[in-house]
């Protein structure tokens, strides 16, 4: 009884910490032990058996999310060597959907979470910017599945978003202005309008359901 009731309290403090439901913490629990080994932290070579991952351009940015001290919310900087289940349940939260039945103050605040999670990703030097060397690290592994797309190609993409990008969120710049980089007040301009339901996903986990944001 004393077990049982223990269990179920923790199950109850994930769910008000994720908003993932029993039945799909559950689930989830299942794909972590799967991935670790039956061991009670998961390494970033336990993601040597996503095979789906393996074909994702930006695999490494995904693996190194999974660790990020932001993404965590255990700090602002570094990265944990391994996380246990509920650091990855935080992690997963990232990935679900709004809901339809979702006011626009919890979509909006769920649509920022999961920008922010995304800016982490971009912004590996941690300084609070994605900077044009970044945003062209990011382009040239997106196409580096495309042979017909060369490197120079790649870094002129990128160049071309990064000045867009700074006439979205500059406006008209003098001839002598430098723009040092996409703030995460930058990023949210550009992604305004665009649905962010489409970039996220966790097809790579095999998930078969995941819960609305709360």
């Amino acid at each position: 009884m004393g077990l049982s009731h223990s269990r179920s309290q923790v199950t109850q403090e994930l769910m008000d910490k994720t908003g993932f439901s029993a039945e799909q913490i559950e689930h989830l629990h299942k794909r972590f032990i799967y991935l670790t080994g039956d061991k009670p932290v998961l390494s970033y070579r336990d993601f040597e058996k996503v095979l789906d991952l393996k074909l994702n351009p930006i695999r490494d940015k995904i693996k190194n999310a999974f660790f990020d001290r932001r993404n965590l919310r255990t700090g602002t900087h570094g990265y944990e060597s391994e996380i246990n289940f509920e650091q990855f349940l935080i992690i997963m939260s990232y990935f679900r959907p709004m809901g339809g039945h979702m006011d626009e103050e919890n979509i909006s605040s769920c649509r920022k979470d999961k920008l922010r999670f995304l800016f982490n990703m971009y912004d590996t030097d941690n300084d609070s910017k994605i900077t044009l060397d970044e945003y062209r690290n990011v382009v040239e592994e997106l196409l580096s599945g495309n042979l017909h797309i060369e490197k120079e190609t790649a870094r002129s993409i990128a160049d071309g978003a990064m000045l867009e990008a700074a006439s979205i969120c500059v406006g008209q710049m003098e001839p002598d202005q430098i723009y040092e980089g996409i703030t995460f007040e930058d990023f949210l301009k550009i992604w305004e309008g665009i649905d962010i339901e489409t970039k996220m996903h966790v097809r790579f986990l095999n998930m078969d359901t995941i819960p609305s944001c709360h």
